[in-house]
């Protein structure tokens, strides 16, 4: 999704960028506007060996050095259309992201670009300032994993995060190996990813439930992909494709699970305002069926002799954003942009003074000042 620049507008030097770096995607954009300016894959053209890579697919924090100086300077000069030098950013992040990421793309911003501010912003605190409200159980499940950080009353409550290794990649592995199974066809991550938006879903837990049986109902017709070579999809894989993310692991751990587990550790006058306001967002959550298949994969569990006891909660409820699944936390981070928060902005000049990123985990950046208490 790419949005022209058809018409005059003036962009403010103090107005901020705003980035949405994903395993899969990046969003990009302007603070204040209603959808980013674009969607494009977080890949680019190695300087070295010319070959398109991915960013996940760095080997070290050298090669991840070198990734992150060619694909910020094609979003700097060919997509946002901006000189980085003394430029505002705001970077959205998950509060689980690696820190040796985080911290290269600091210093690639900072020495390389020589960026003017950058401000660090909790992708799930995001999220829940595109609806108004300060409490909200929000599940991302986006490319490479799913995770979940219950925020109450704008408080991350940290002790109940969950993460687990479910996204679209694991759906693209799945229909890979079926292919070269049955056709030996080797497809692109492209391709595969195409097959699986246009003709893959969820399917009901009732459906599911007799998939694989002597039981099992009638799947779902054929349909044809095309392109140089046909490609037949059969309904039974249509409908099979997403069934891993709802499949127990060996330490009994799916989506449904983590929200489940995550309120189980949450305080108890906590638990059912936060099952009320859930917040599905990713690119993997806007799959048809995903929302209701959770729903009743949340309503099977809860009433199961594993959460029985646990969990007194008789309800979910989903809320719907006011965009799309795949950029709402983009959407959060261009309307909390807006605000004046000089303070919490780390500025190239303290960058460079001390060398490293303020991390929420780190001891030396959570001290309180002793002098700020009265005597």
């Amino acid at each position: 999704m790419l949005r022209g620049y058809e018409g005059v507008r003036y962009i403010s030097d103090k107005q901020m960028v705003v980035f949405d770096i994903g395993s899969a995607y990046t969003k990009f954009g302007y603070a204040g506007e209603v959808s980013p300016r674009g969607i494009i894959r977080t890949e680019v053209r190695c300087s070295e060996s010319k070959k398109i890579r991915r960013i996940i697919d760095y080997r070290d924090v050298e090669d991840l050095y070198q990734l992150l100086v060619d694909f910020l300077h094609l979003l700097f000069f060919k997509y946002v259309v901006i000189s980085p030098k003394d430029a505002r950013i705001l970077l959205l992040e998950s509060p689980l992201a690696v820190t040796s990421f985080r911290n290269t793309l600091a210093k690639v911003m900072f020495r390389h670009f020589e960026i003017g501010s950058v401000l660090f912003l909790p992708s799930h605190l995001a999220t829940i300032s595109t609806l108004g409200i300060d409490t909200a159980l929000v599940l991302d499940v986006g490319y490479q994993e799913a995770t979940l950080i219950p925020i109450f009353e704008g408080i991350p409550i940290l002790k109940a995060w969950q993460a687990l290794p479910l996204g679209g990649q694991i759906v693209h592995e799945n229909l890979k190996k079926y292919f070269r199974d049955t056709s030996d066809l080797d497809l692109s991550e492209n391709i595969v990813e195409d097959i699986k938006i246009r003709t893959c879903f969820v399917t009901t837990l009732e459906r599911a439930a007799k998939l694989g049986t002597e039981n099992a109902l009638t799947p779902p017709p054929d349909v044809t992909y095309p392109g140089i070579k046909r490609i037949v999809i059969p309904g039974k894989i249509r409908e099979k494709a997403f069934e891993v993310l709802w499949e127990r692991d060996n330490d009994n751990l799916s989506l449904s699970t983590m929200i489940l587990d995550a309120i189980v550790k949450c305080p108890l006058d906590t638990r059912r305002i936060l099952a009320e306001n859930i917040i599905l967002v990713g690119g993997t959550t806007m799959t048809k069926g995903f929302a209701s298949r959770l729903k009743s994969e949340l309503l099977a569990l809860i009433e199961s002799d594993l959460y029985k006891t646990k969990l007194k909660i008789e309800s979910f409820k989903f809320h719907t954003a006011p965009s799309k699944p795949n950029y709402t936390v983009w959407l959060g981070g261009a309307i909390f942009s807006t605000t004046d928060l000089p303070l919490r902005c780390l500025t190239k000049d303290m960058y460079l003074k001390t060398n490293r990123v303020p991390d929420w985990s780190n001891l030396i950046d959570n001290q309180k000042d002793e002098t700020s208490y009265e005597i």
